[in-house]
């Protein structure tokens, strides 16, 4: 039942109307006779009624003394339609609306002109510099997509949107072991329970199955001499100990022999428990029952090997209960719990802020208001309740965000081992943000910009793009960690065992959802972040948008190029995978890494030294492979293209003590990590990008020190290189020409050189992921009244970041990509001019 105004409006009058009904009174003044009233807004809620609203209203209508039959019949009607509202909502499902005044929306005087769009000359109005360059809010995009972002995205429009806001109910309401997705009437089921209801309790073994001469089963990081939660596959000290829940992690509980070479590492005997751990006698290395008081006053002995590794515990003996990481902290709408977001009731998701009808819209999130409330009268039998509409402005583009069982995203981080593991922060003694520096880190900031982004929508019908939120870098790093997640089926290999939880996700949405087949999953994206991108995407879903690290486009390295063998594809079967590169710049996109946000450098401002304190000519500095001290022992690592840019320019020695053949006082390529890395790319003019197993975080160091990159990577592509001009701030270097790269390098001018550095000021911002650290910022702040210096220096940050480049990208890509001009019986609303639409087809 719509909650709205008489169709026809009530006539302006000239009588002064009094100081309670001044504001709509103003409102209907100022509005064409012939417009009709906008609908109120109403908010779910769980208070009373206002039923002085009604009679505000009715006053309003009688305050006249000139007045007409159809006015009389209008006021009758709102009177009837008022008091059906109270009895309608007056239900367990909806205890009342309430009307705020603040939620009017604000009505615009119609007119019957036609005003006639201006011409769009793209070409004429942004013409290309000599670069092949048009500028878009300071970057340097490829001609054809700043020219149409420069015309077009800037004059985008609200429109309304009609949001779904769920109603259906699970069975037995999950139990209390699960979260309800009230929008398909599924559960999401914790760790270690299953079913419709989550009433079946699994048992996650910590070891497989031992044997005389294995007692404990083969080795795995879940492996247990002590307690094992069959929940979450975890070990702890147990019960008979003074500290049962005291983690009892990888090898604490095994004994420790001395090496039989000297000074060589210490050998872990897994077949053989360290009954130590449990001991009570304070002269020997204990753990279980070692009081934490004691042993930081050094009154007794510890095991030094036993760490507090499992997220939600800090302290030397995991003394300290802290926050577990979520996703988005889980909204402020419900309780991290290991990692899986236990959902207050009225909401769901993975990370709590998706609201159902009984939920209050005063609680909504930004980007769900101001909200018109509109509940459908679509009552069902059995459990399927109720659902409502909720009118909202909004910019394109639009996604819709999968919330897929928890297999794919929750359980994986509620089952973590290491607390730093495919996250980016944890979480300290006080309940501080800790920011990692795990590079694969960008897929947990991404979700949750997305997650908590006004481009959100949870209507599928209106979205432009599908992300499908599949967390494998964390499938990756706990690939084989424990029974459960077993690589026995996948030859051993990560990334095949990877490929089966994307085809699962495929499955998943094909089966419970109607949106796939509408473009035969073209305006899907899913986020590949681990070494080698998409290499390994399942055949079925390579007509999606990727999002990667690894730009391969397979046009020269046509194989895997990892030297690690768990993660090499190759040996994937055809008929699993398919027969596709790992990257297609028409429709993919290459993004930036994770870089731990630190202070130091931002406020040292190194991205903004000029060219005169820009020293170094050339600077690379990382793993050199097998030749030199603590270098990756294979042959393969880098494809071999860092070992030749070291066998020609080395200023290190190798281990055979030699430095390269062309080695140069102003060139510096080094396997000896510098002290000082960030100030040691700030005064270098150029920096090299090379890749490791597949992708490194060199370009996005470069950037963020303001060190034009030079890329030696054949056919491989780097973020945005398919959106943004690379050669108005980088420099590639064909693999054949490394011996002459310094030559190359010293033969351009001082003015080109000027120009690159100016450029990469402009873009370095687009490197970061400023919008998922403020939104961690904005949590810190709701609880301890403060930010940390971290955010003080983001906070000052204003241009364009990570987040905000890709969906201008997908705003370009939303009506210019080809297929979606074959599309028909679309009916959206874009909030552009008619020649914005029109102006690349």
């Amino acid at each position: 039942m719509p909650l709205r105004f008489p169709s026809k409006p009530f006539a302006a009058t000239s009588s002064k109307p009094t100081r309670r009904h001044r504001f709509l009174h103003a409102t209907i003044a100022t509005t064409r006779i012939d417009a009709p009233l906008p609908p109120l807004r109403f908010e779910i809620c769980q208070g009373d009624l206002m039923f002085n609203m009604g009679r505000d209203l009715l006053d309003l209508f009688s305050i006249k003394k000139r007045r007409r039959s159809w006015h009389l019949a209008a006021t009758m009607a709102f009177v009837l339609a008022l008091v059906s509202v109270v009895h309608l909502f007056l239900t367990p499902s909806f205890n009342c609306f309430n009307l705020a005044e603040k939620s009017f929306v604000p009505i615009k005087t119609l007119s019957n002109r036609v005003t006639e769009e201006p011409t769009i000359d793209l070409n004429h109005q942004f013409p290309p510099d000599l670069h092949g360059v048009v500028v878009h809010r300071g970057a340097p995009w490829k001609a054809e997509i700043g020219q149409w972002l420069a015309a077009c995205d800037v004059v985008t429009k609200e429109v309304n949107i009609t949001e779904i806001i769920g109603g259906n109910s699970c069975k037995n309401e999950c139990s209390g072991q699960g979260v309800c997705n009230r929008e398909l009437g599924q559960c999401r089921c914790f760790h270690g329970y299953a079913g419709d209801g989550c009433t079946e309790q699994l048992q996650l073994e910590c070891n497989y199955p031992g044997s005389p001469e294995a007692p404990f089963g083969r080795r795995v990081v879940s492996m247990c001499p002590a307690t094992c939660d069959k929940t979450r596959a975890m070990c702890f000290c147990g019960e008979g100990t003074k500290y049962p829940n005291r983690p009892l992690p990888v090898s604490c509980g095994f004994q420790l022999n001395p090496s039989s070479e000297p000074g060589g590492p210490i050998v872990i005997d897994w077949t053989k428990f360290d009954q130590d751990v449990f001991t009570t006698n304070g002269s020997k290395s204990g753990w279980c029952n070692v009081d934490p008081d004691e042993a930081y006053a050094g009154k007794v002995q510890f095991k030094n090997k036993c760490e507090c590794n499992y997220d939600g515990l800090m302290g030397r003996f995991c003394e300290v209960s802290v926050q577990f990481t979520c996703i988005n902290q889980c909204s402020g709408h419900g309780h991290c719990r290991g990692g899986f977001c236990q959902c207050d009731n009225g909401w769901y998701g993975v990370d709590c802020s998706t609201p159902s009808v009984i939920s209050s819209l005063r609680e909504w999130p930004n980007w769900l208001r101001p909200a018109e409330v509109d509940v459908t009268n679509n009552q069902h039998s059995g459990e399927k309740v109720i659902n409502a509409n909720a009118v909202v402005t909004k910019k394109r583009p639009l996604i819709y965000v999968y919330d897929l069982p928890p297999e794919f995203n929750s359980l994986l981080l509620e089952g973590r081992h290491f607390k730093v593991d495919c996250v980016n922060r944890f979480y300290d003694h006080i309940n501080a943000t800790i920011w990692t520096d795990e590079l694969y880190g960008a897929q947990i900031a991404l979700y949750e910009s997305i997650l908590a982004s006004p481009h959100r929508t949870l209507n599928g019908n209106e979205a432009d793009f599908f992300f499908v939120p599949v967390l494998d870098s964390c499938l990756i790093a706990r690939a084989d960690d424990s029974p459960h997640l077993s690589l026995q089926d996948h030859k051993g290999v990560r990334s095949f065992l990877t490929l089966d939880y994307y085809k699962n996700a495929y499955n998943h949405i094909i089966e419970q959802y109607p949106y796939w087949n509408r473009s035969s999953g073209r305006d899907h994206i899913w986020f590949f972040s681990w070494d080698e991108g998409a290499c390994y995407a399942p055949k079925e879903i390579w007509n999606s948008m990727m999002l990667v690290h690894w730009g391969n486009t397979n046009t020269k390295h046509s194989h895997s190029t990892t030297a690690y063998w768990p993660d090499n594809w190759d040996d994937i079967p055809s008929d699993r995978r398919g027969v596709h590169p790992c990257f297609d710049p028409k429709k993919d996109l290459v993004i930036p890494a994770w870089k731990v946000p630190n202070v130091r450098v931002l406020s040292s401002k190194l991205w903004a030294w000029p060219r005169e304190k820009r020293k170094t000519l050339f600077y690379f500095n990382g793993n050199l492979g097998p030749g030199y001290p603590n270098g990756r022992p294979e042959e393969s690592y880098s494809m071999g293209i860092r070992q030749k840019l070291a066998e020609e320019f080395g200023s290190s020695p190798n281990k055979e003590g030699k430095l390269g053949k062309q080695r140069a006082k102003d060139v510096i390529v080094t396997a000896k990590r510098s002290e000082n890395y960030d100030v040691a790319l700030a005064s270098s003019v150029f920096c090299g990008v090379l890749p490791g197993d597949g992708w490194s975080g060199r370009m996005e160091d470069s950037i963020l020190q303001g060190c034009i990159p030079v890329i030696i990577q054949d056919g491989i592509f780097l973020p945005y290189e398919n959106v943004l001009n690379y050669d108005s701030f980088a420099v590639r270097i064909p693999e054949d020409e490394i011996p002459n790269l310094i030559k190359i390098l010293r033969g351009i001018n001082d003015t080109e050189i000027k120009f690159k550095l100016a450029n990469v000021q402009k873009i370095w911002q687009r490197f970061l992921y400023r919008d998922s650290v403020l939104l961690e910022a904005e949590r810190q702040k709701t609880a301890f009244g403060y930010v940390d210096d971290w955010a003080v220096e983001y906070l000052k940050l204003i241009e364009d970041d990570v987040f905000t480049t890709l969906i201008q990208v997908l705003h370009y890509k939303l009506h210019n990509d080809h297929w979606r001009r074959q599309q028909v019986g679309l009916s959206k609303k874009f909030g552009l001019p008619h020649q914005c639409l029109e102006s690349s087809k």
